[in-house]
């Protein structure tokens, strides 16, 4: 059992210094964020299993599917150049809120009547924020830095109750960089709007 435990600290140390390089990529508007991304979702998965917080599992696939996709996206966008940043137009304002609202039902469903989690509700919100932040991510929008750092408020406390702490320390650490991230990507939006190069 020590050796169990021995595993899953080191592999969240691993994950956690692959996060951190990718949210501090993702802060400058670096597009190999997704590569350091996808290795550190690999790894939460394997951690996630081993204490039963399943709809976070499933947001790690998606975060895998939308790290993919966004990769793309940043480098092709629709017309085969690269995305900008740029703020949400209403129709993405409420697709953006409906992604939070079915995420969080379909979720408390599925964790109360078909697995043994213990924290559905909680579990689920996490998820629920942070499927809508990181559709909002992958299409280079200001907004996602507000949907990741809430879903990031509500995660802390409960990685602290599954007593994975190395976890909870790289959630809070994401909190302070996402802050960080939307005044940074607000100022590069604002280099742009006034004619001065925006590096990615």
């Amino acid at each position: 059992m020590e050796n169990f435990f021995t595993q899953l600290t080191w592999l969240q140390a691993l994950g956690t210094v692959l996060g951190v390089a990718q949210v501090l990529l993702a802060r400058n508007n670096n597009i190999h964020n997704y590569l350091f991304g996808i290795v550190s979702i690999l790894i939460g998965i394997w951690v996630l299993y081993q204490t039963k917080l399943y709809a976070d599992i499933l947001l790690h696939l998606y975060y895998l599917f939308m790290s993919i996709y966004g990769w793309l996206y940043w480098k092709y966008g629709r017309s085969k150049e690269e995305t900008p940043i740029t703020y949400s137009d209403k129709a993405e304002q409420i697709k953006a809120i409906g992604i939070v609202i079915a995420c969080f039902a379909l979720m408390v469903h599925w964790l109360r009547n078909y697995t043994n989690s213990d924290v559905p509700i909680w579990d689920a919100a996490v998820s629920a924020f942070a499927w809508a932040g990181m559709w909002l991510m992958a299409k280079r929008k200001m907004e996602n830095w507000i949907y990741l750092n809430i879903s990031n408020l509500i995660s802390i406390p409960l990685l602290f109750y599954k007593e994975l702490y190395i976890y909870a320390g790289l959630t809070i650490f994401l909190f302070i960089v996402g802050t960080s991230g939307y005044f940074k990507w607000r100022e590069l939006i604002n280099k742009d709007t006034s004619g001065e190069p925006v590096k990615a």
